[in-house]
């Protein structure tokens, strides 16, 4: 419980309205997207500048509380359950785009500005911010910052680490830094901007970015190609990238995943297929119209069952809308949607999937795989039911097995979801003991009393990694 001195110092800081301490509000700030996990905190203050952020800060630094940042709570790793109790700091109220620079190139933003928001508003004036993760509707730049977020252009554009020139955040200790700027080279210390990059609230509290830009795409084109077996369509990917084109959006979606969306969007998705591969290409019309013929031709030349191209913008959004939908559709099919992101690179898409495949049969439970196939970033998504023991801890046992075969096929635990609580535990196994070590020390220099979201990232205990013999299973 906070003392009350505390609670009167925030309300005094931020205004009675936006300091809130009743059961009934904490509740809502007491879990995000990531099933299975909730914890209820002692105060959720939104701050409405940066000046606000450093007083709460140092309120609580004083007072020794933990502080949990927080922007729409759409993130799948548990990274903002307040595990620890203290301040959920609430920063959607800090929501503006602060300049627009044509000349330099860049969008300045406060954290709690949404992904679409700054799309929208940098596309009006002909201009472009890639990055754009599946929840992007509802997300905060902010979020995507502090986890480092990808999305659906990934593979041509990069992720969210690629577009941020600098930062203002807030220190543990209430001071604020400034890092980077409008600069396109800055080698000057450390690179503190990517080292916040990622860093998931545990470092510092972002309250502003400044985020590059590049000229928008004069067209884009949309396609899907369909294929009976997952290993054509896997190679498929590994063509196009060899053929040194390099797509815009190259998405990947089983069989199930296929069924379930057809029946949420019905777009006459084929629920026959083995695989589908969505490919999307942008740039100038000659360019684009090239690619598309060559990307084409590739999958034909790998056997795929059907090829089609979107004749008109309504009939691309209408494909790329299906594929962001394809966790809601999922959701409906049972209580609890577990949604993972193991990666890998290219070449080993197809033992991957293959992995997963076997991995859920072993375990008896219900398993769909989607994903940037481009960037090797696939997402297995469990179907299941809280409720019931038994089976999620075969889940768990299943997504263990899923994280060691990425790493044994020379990937990771987490392409674009972050660390958080659920992947805390396998953290050691990517890293090893001594890069673990190395991020621990960094964690004390900037927070040495462990107040910036704890709990994450770091488990008290790693798991014993799981060996399995997948070719013999």
């Amino acid at each position: 419980m906070l003392p009350q001195h505390v609670r009167d110092r925030l309300r005094a800081i931020v205004g009675e309205a936006h300091c809130l301490d009743r059961p009934e509000a904490l509740v809502a700030y007491s879990y995000d997207a990531t099933p299975m996990h909730q914890a209820l905190p002692d105060a959720v203050v939104m701050p409405k500048d940066t000046a606000e952020v450093q007083q709460v800060i140092k309120t609580a630094a004083e007072a020794g509380i933990p502080v949990v940042t927080r922007g729409a709570g759409s993130n799948l790793c548990a990274g903002t359950v307040p595990v620890g109790g203290g301040i959920v700091l609430v920063l959607n109220r800090m929501n503006r785009i602060l300049e627009i620079d044509e000349q330099n190139l860049t969008i300045t933003v406060q954290p709690g500005v949404r992904t679409s928001d700054i799309h929208q508003a940098v596309e009006a004036r002909g201009l472009f911010y890639p990055p754009d993760p599946g929840s992007m509707v509802v997300s905060t730049i902010g979020g995507n910052i502090a986890l480092n977020s990808g999305g659906l252009r990934g593979l041509k554009y990069g992720t969210t680490k690629d577009y941020v020139l600098g930062l203002e955040a807030v220190l543990p200790n209430g001071e604020v830094i400034r890092t980077g700027g409008k600069l396109m080279k800055d080698v000057a210390g450390y690179d503190l901007t990517k080292l916040l990059v990622g860093s998931e609230g545990t470092l510092a509290v972002i309250t502003e970015a400044i985020l590059k830009l590049i000229p928008k795409p004069a067209v884009q084109r949309v396609m899907l190609a369909t294929f009976a077996n997952l290993t054509e369509a896997a190679r498929t990917v590994s063509d196009i990238i060899a053929s040194r084109i390099i797509p815009a959006t190259l998405e990947f979606m089983d069989q199930g995943t296929l069924r379930v969306v057809e029946d949420f969007k019905r777009i006459g998705l084929p629920t026959d297929a083995a695989a589908m591969l969505l490919i999307g290409q942008d740039g100038d019309p000659e360019t684009v119209d090239r690619d598309v013929e060559q990307i084409a031709a590739i999958c034909r030349q790998n056997r795929a069952v059907q090829v089609k191209v979107a004749t008109n913008a309504e009939e691309a959004d209408e494909v790329m809308t299906a594929r962001r939908s394809a966790l809601a559709a999922l959701s409906r099919l049972r209580p609890t949607t577990i949604l993972e992101d193991a990666t890998v690179p290219r070449a080993a898409i197809t033992p991957m999937v293959e992995a997963i495949q076997r991995i859920a049969a072993a375990y008896n439970v219900h398993i769909c795989t989607f994903g940037h196939a481009g960037d090797g970033n696939l997402h297995p998504t469990c179907m299941t039911d809280a409720r019931n023991p038994d089976e999620i801890e075969r889940v768990e046992r299943a997504f263990e097995e899923i994280f060691a075969a990425a790493i044994e096929l020379g990937g990771t635990i987490t392409g674009e979801h972050g660390v958080g609580i659920v992947k805390a535990p396998y953290l050691e196994w990517k890293l090893g003991a001594a890069g673990v070590e190395v991020m621990k020390a960094i964690k004390r220099a900037f927070d040495p009393n462990n107040l910036l979201n704890p709990g994450k990232m770091f488990a008290r205990e790693s798991r014993n990694r799981v060996v399995v013999n997948h070719a013999q299973r």
